[in-house]
């Protein structure tokens, strides 16, 4: 449809089946025979493991065992989905190298009106266990319900993935292997961008903010984010060959943190912007000004100090808004609509949603970045594409020969590196536009996703006959496109 919700509008939603598994289907089929559930789909076995993730040794010594199992070192003999609410503090990053969805998750944590779509209610380890979870998850355009058996992977007597805190607690484990299902294997969540995992526990839109050149009124826009609960998260700079590496300051390099507040404090003779951050290792804190136990929090009114200052190695701490944009490299803000942008809107101007779905062909539409070819008829889909992408906002309703002719543009967007999706913001003067989506080479064949979110003060038209030409009315309108492909 051209038109789609990225949200569930109601609790009564029925999400795609993944695999074609129906949860209820199976665990009643189950519970009448008195069998536990065996996933054949993703089994425990070697392969959902992933063939490279494990050195053949380790593999050797890899088990799989239910939680309901008890053993040696290993699982509770009463287990729970859930012990005392869901929070972030229950995650314990484990051998895989899966942070990007740790800290996704841990924010996740902070929102329940995502939480509970992901996590539905009607299941445990209690009233009618069968060995059987499901888990929901946003998957190119649709919500999707991944069904899953609870053997969890076991290495030397330790989970080979998250570990909560409480050893007989189980939703972070089984999630996270859901994920991997979905995903294809353990393997593929060892190293990834935390805006995919953002973007597929909420279903919505995200943008990335580049701290190289942080926008001068950062603080205000985690302020803001925080207050419309949205997910946040941000990275270190670094990349897979310098993971797990710690820093003096106690930050590591080429790690994925939640971003889990912002405020000010009274300091000094003005007031201090600071940001609080989450470590999904459950441990290993920063160790500058503004951590726990740093002399800033001495020189401040005692009640600020008690309600921020928490002095707990539970990977979680504060740091001033001018260290973040320093340590940091990325900053990632989603939310199902970019509420988060709302900041300075006295009107509370509602956002508009439009999706659609199509291909790149080679000789119609795939003609990448520097080219484009006559006949464009992007209505706009989805893909797998290894490859940098890119959109250009072209202004007004063009001919057929523009295409082939004349280059000039609003603006063009992309990343320098190979990412899922490509998001940006603009501020549009009234008028007609086209959005043309694109690869960085031609030729590249792939489905894609183009997703558009508008604000203004009057009812937005988007015409999918003329390549998603926009009409926008009012003086502060504001585009949104998101590209999402498979990595």
């Amino acid at each position: 449809p051209p038109f789609s919700q990225p949200f569930p509008a109601s609790k009564d939603f029925s999400p795609r089946k993944f695999n074609n598994q129906d949860f209820n289907h199976l665990r009643d089929f189950c519970l009448s025979r008195g069998l536990l559930f065996e996933d054949d789909t993703f089994p425990a076995h070697i392969s959902s493991i992933g063939p490279s993730l494990l050195s053949a040794n380790k593999l050797s010594h890899l088990q799989w065992k239910r939680p309901t199992v008890s053993s040696p070192g290993g699982f509770q003999e009463d287990p729970h989905l859930i012990v005392d609410g869901i929070h972030r503090f229950d995650i314990v990053q484990g051998e895989i190298g899966d942070c990007w969805v740790l800290s996704a998750l841990g924010a996740l944590t902070l929102r329940r009106q995502f939480l509970e779509n992901v996590l539905p209610k009607d299941q445990g380890f209690k009233h009618n266990y069968a060995g059987i979870f499901h888990f929901r998850f946003w998957h190119f355009g649709d919500w999707v319900d991944v069904v899953i058996d609870d053997q969890l992977p076991f290495l030397n007597g330790r989970y080979l993935s998250v570990q909560p805190r409480s050893r007989n607690e189980f939703w972070p484990s089984l999630l996270e292997k859901a994920y991997a299902k979905l995903r294809g294997s353990y393997q593929n969540l060892h190293w990834g961008y935390i805006s995919d995992a953002l973007v597929d526990f909420t279903g919505g839109v995200q943008v990335q903010f580049l701290l190289q050149k942080p926008p001068s009124d950062l603080q205000e826009i985690v302020k803001a984010a925080a207050k419309s609960q949205t997910l946040m998260g941000c990275t270190t700079p670094g990349g897979v060959t310098v993971g797990n590496v710690e820093l003096k300051n106690g930050l590591v390099k080429g790690h994925a943190y939640t971003v889990t507040g912002a405020t000010e404090v009274p300091y000094k003779n003005g007031w201090e912007n600071i940001i609080r951050v989450w470590n999904p290792w459950g441990h290993g804190e920063w160790k500058g000004p503004w951590s726990d136990g740093s002399p800033q929090w001495d020189r401040i009114p005692i009640e600020y100090k008690k309600e921020l200052c928490d002095n707990k190695d539970d990977g979680e701490f504060w740091m001033s808004c001018q260290d973040f944009a320093v340590q940091f490299s990325s900053l990632y803000i989603c939310n199902n609509t970019p509420s988060f942008l709302d900041f300075g809107d006295r009107y509370n101007t509602p956002w508009h949603m439009a999706m659609y779905v199509n291909q790149w062909v080679r000789g119609l539409t795939a003609g990448g970045s520097n080219y484009f070819n006559g006949d464009v008829g992007i209505e706009d889909c989805h893909g797998i594409i290894n490859n940098f992408l890119q959109f250009q906002v072209l202004k007004d309703r063009l001919p057929v020969a523009f295409f082939s002719q004349y280059k000039s543009k609003v603006l063009k967007y992309g990343f320098t590196m190979l990412t899922r999706d490509v998001t940006s913001y603009f501020f549009l003067s009234p008028g007609t536009y086209v959005v043309v989506p694109a690869t960085s080479e031609e030729d590249q064949e792939a489905e894609f996703l183009l997703r558009i979110f508008l604000r203004s003060g009057q009812t937005c038209c988007i015409d999918p006959l003329i390549s998603l030409a926009m009409s926008t009315l009012g003086n502060l309108s504001r585009l949104w496109g998101e590209l999402t492909k498979s990595t």
